[in-house]
């Protein structure tokens, strides 16, 4: 696509999304943070329930860093990999601790020391707790940003977020991230594309999309 294109493809995305926000409940970045790390592999719905308590239970990352692994596990139990979960989320308020006072920090390189944190997690992060220029490339903006033709790399989301950092101005980022996950949730869906509405239909480049 040429620059222009992009562009267009972009703005029609935003145009199903125009204001954009995370479906994960949070009010601090530590819980954003939580939430985040929660959500891998796990629905934002059933995170969002298992938050509603867990918020008020844990507070500050001391609160997480000395749970007890056994009863801390059964308060997340019912996400997906709940022990795994657990291990990092204790590792990683540990380090929060010995390394930046208990602040979540606001950079891709310093949140990417945290265990359990990648560059998604980190970019969500940025994004939506610190407004902070990043894209994050999760299931739907990996498969969106590959079927519209934006990029060409299906199973590799850093190869994704490079391409994208150098086809979107930086002001976009924000906003596309935000707008990309949605459109991927609820019209670029992976098994039924509701293609007989989308606002990107004939920039589409995705020899499958249905016919109109």
């Amino acid at each position: 696509m040429t620059a222009n294109e992009v562009i267009d493809v972009v703005e029609a995305i935003s145009k199903h999304h125009p204001n954009p926000q995370i479906a994960l409940n949070f009010s601090t970045p530590l819980e954003l943070l939580i939430a985040t790390i929660l959500a891998a592999q796990c629905t934002d719905e059933r995170v969002n329930v298992v938050t509603q308590s867990l918020f008020k239970k844990y507070r500050s990352a001391e609160d997480y860093a000395n749970a007890n692994i056994d009863e801390f596990e059964q308060d997340i139990r019912s996400t997906t990999f709940y022990k795994n979960k657990a291990k990092m989320i204790v590792g990683c308020t540990k380090k929060l601790l010995s390394d930046f006072s208990g602040n979540v920090p606001s950079t891709l390189q310093e949140l990417t020391t945290l265990p359990g944190v990648g560059r998604k997690t980190a970019s969500v992060v940025m994004v939506a707790a610190f407004g902070v220029p990043a894209i994050a490339v999760d299931t739907h903006v990996l498969r969106v940003s590959n079927r519209i033709g934006l990029v060409n790399a299906p199973k590799d989301a850093d190869k994704v977020e490079t391409a994208l950092r150098e086809l979107l101005p930086q002001e976009m980022w924000v906003s596309f991230t935000l707008s990309a996950v949605l459109f991927g949730r609820h019209v670029c869906k992976a098994k039924k594309p509701m293609c007989g509405t989308c606002l990107v239909y004939e920039m589409c480049k995705w020899p499958d999309k249905l016919k109109t």
